[in-house]
């Protein structure tokens, strides 16, 4: 490979629902560290760092804008841009903005698609199969990366190469077809017949390439998605993509668009660990077991258990499984999962029911992140609710009122400065103040520490939705 640079281009905008309760659509799987101590998010923009990738590219969408700068600060990786998808419309319209964000500065950039959400144990093994793509992207073929299976599974779509000898060596070489997900029976026919591959979902070529591919199999979408970039509007260092033209564009994934219709098709096999954590039988797989492949995460503890997978993801909650056998068991500090291993493909259907019952924990994450720090709800009852907030060093929530509820703050960390009407103040730990309702207020965090308050809510009316902003660094609403 030659020192051709490759832009990381990252889909994040996703909200997986097979591994409620941790992922919720307020705070998906991504954002969290299901294996090891960096999340998904983390880890992929790590394993596409350094030698031959630019800065990455990310898209994502407005609620989770935040939660992306500030994961990416933690490791310190800074993003060439981020756009932010007005509404989730698949994966084609998405990898089409990136690629004509990139045709402005350079038209044969190359471009690896990744979505942030995979486990890749060994990144050295992954970047090293990216390299080996990169002469036929360059060369204008489309370069798909595949798995090599390991069982039959039914979850995934598959890639069909005409040599089964292909499969066994880490190199670019023709891809006959892309696969549906199959049933079993077939699963396992392509896993016996060896020529077969799982479409991981990671692609490499050129804009340029990418661009001429959508002319040819969907030149439709290609007017309305340049406008979205074209016509977007620069907002504290993302880009957000014009809602009008965006809406015009065809909701289809990348495979259906363009990868299934073309005929300048690449693979190059991946025969190191892999997964999509696409249920908790994978994170179980996935996680370091103890005897009796039971594994554990958290204040979690196994008695006499089998084949079971037991996550404690509240410090204050102890979890204990006895005489357990093909077992999941996820604690949350707000809903429970109990299910039997084999089910786990089945977790979206808990949350189908709790939607149709309009549980809260079907969707909301019970803490709430914001781009000044985030909340979590301790109480909430009838004309009273409990927070506990934390706000990040030097930064500060919006100048506002509320028309339904007065406030009290009890500072238990720091030092907040706190706008009242015309005064300002210091606090410092188990100092206190009174917000009126009705009263312009603001709280900031001018220490180099988080500041850590407790609120306590009273009113006839505590939505999240009960707020007037007059000033706001963050240009929300």
């Amino acid at each position: 490979m030659t020192d051709m640079q490759i832009t990381p281009v990252l889909l994040c905008g996703g909200s997986g629902t097979r591994l409620w309760p941790l992922s919720r659509k307020s705070y998906p799987k991504q954002f969290a560290p299901l294996i090891g101590d960096k999340t998904l998010f983390q880890a992929s923009a790590l394993r596409l760092s350094g030698e031959h990738f630019t800065q990455p590219l990310i898209l994502t969408n407005s609620d989770f804008r935040f939660i992306v700068t500030e994961q990416l600060s933690e490791i310190g990786v800074d993003p060439s841009a981020i756009l932010i998808e007005p509404e989730g419309r698949n994966t084609a319209p998405a990898i089409l903005a990136a690629a004509f964000w990139l045709q402005q500065s350079d038209p044969d950039a190359l471009m690896l698609v990744a979505p942030s959400d995979h486990v890749i144990a060994d990144a050295p093994a992954f970047r090293s199969a990216v390299c080996a793509g990169v002469e036929a992207a360059r060369a204008g073929n489309l370069v798909t990366f595949g798995i090599k299976p390991t069982y039959p599974e039914t979850g995934y779509g598959y890639l069909e190469v005409e040599d089964p000898s292909a499969c066994q060596v880490q190199s670019v070489t023709p891809l006959s077809r892309f696969v549906e997900k199959p049933d079993l029976a077939n699963a396992e026919a392509m896993l016996a017949s060896g020529n077969y591959l799982w479409n991981a979902g990671i692609f490499l070529f050129s804009v340029r390439h990418l661009i001429e591919a959508f002319e040819r199999t969907a030149s439709q979408m290609l007017e309305p998605v340049k406008q979205s970039v074209v016509d977007g509007k620069h907002d504290l260092g993302f880009l957000r993509l014009d809602p009008i033209a965006w809406s015009q564009a065809d909701d289809i994934s990348i495979d259906y668009a363009v990868m299934e219709k073309a005929d300048n098709l690449s693979v190059v096999p991946f025969l190191a660990g892999w997964s999509d954590l696409g249920g908790w039988d994978a994170v179980w797989r996935e996680s370091e077991q103890t005897e009796g492949r039971v594994a554990l995460s958290g204040d979690a503890t196994a008695i006499d258990c089998n084949n079971t997978l037991l996550r404690s993801e509240d410090s204050g909650l102890a979890l204990v499984g006895v005489g357990l056998e093909n077992i999941m068991a996820i604690a949350m500090p707000d809903a429970v999962l109990v299910a039997d291993m084999s089910r786990a493909q089945d977790v979206r259907k808990a949350v189908d029911a709790l939607k149709v019952k309009k549980v809260r924990q079907a969707e909301t994450f019970p803490v709430d992140h914001r781009p000044w720090g985030w909340f979590e709800t301790l109480i909430l009852a009838d004309r009273f609710q409990v927070k506990r907030i934390v706000v990040n060093p030097g930064a500060a929530l919006s100048l506002q009122s509320h028309f339904h509820r007065s406030e009290h703050w009890i500072v238990v960390q720091g030092t907040a400065k706190v706008t009242v009407g015309d005064e300002i103040k210091l606090l410092t730990e188990n100092q206190s103040v009174y917000i009126p309702l009705g009263s312009v207020h603001r709280m900031e965090n001018p220490g180099k520490l988080p500041m850590v308050l407790i609120e306590i809510q009273t009113g006839a009316y505590l939505g999240e939705d009960d707020i007037v902003r007059y000033e706001d660094v963050y240009a929300r609403g």
